[in-house]
């Protein structure tokens, strides 16, 4: 398929959509996430169906079960279906470590949304979380010195600039 200019910016800020949705819920950022909805969005995430913005804070107290999570999205495919309407599916791996045990939780899935643009900005306004398969298993520490590094849980639930 080919795309002029200005298919392909729209293509790009639809997965800044995506990628803002990921850092949010994974950075604890209640207002990063929202920023990849529109206000009045839906998202029917299994353990939770209805309006985006309440989602949101819900995930903001049910992701302190964690240490850190990493959403991982990989292939993601996006139709146009007009210049202000577009169609997306993300394949998902989520990795989630259990905050009082040494035990890794993996999803994976595929997020399937529905996006709108406005005024020049694109945002998720209808998605469907479809669940493919998940496990959990116990971890063990690799042998570096991991305590050189600075730890991932110092960003979390603190809003931050990208790269500081």
């Amino acid at each position: 398929m080919t795309y002029n200019l200005e298919q392909l910016a729209d293509l790009e800020n639809i997965r800044a959509c995506a990628l803002r949705y990921c850092r949010g819920v994974d950075r604890l950022d209640a207002e990063l996430m929202k920023s990849a909805y529109w206000q009045e969005a839906n998202d029917y995430h299994g353990t939770y169906n209805g309006p985006a913005y309440p989602f949101v804070d819900h995930c903001m107290i049910s992701h302190q079960r964690w240490r850190f999570t990493h959403h991982c999205v990989m292939n993601h495919a996006i139709e146009f279906d007009n210049d202000q309407e577009a169609r997306g599916e993300i394949y998902n791996v989520t990795y989630l470590l259990q905050k009082d045990q040494d035990i890794l939780d993996t999803w994976h899935g595929r997020y399937l949304d529905r996006y709108e643009k406005r005024r020049d900005e694109w945002r998720i306004i209808d998605r469907v979380c479809v669940h493919e398969t998940t496990h959990s298993r116990e971890v063990t520490a690799m042998e570096i010195a991991a305590g050189d590094f600075r730890q991932g849980s110092f960003d979390r639930g603190v809003n931050r600039p990208l790269g500081a």
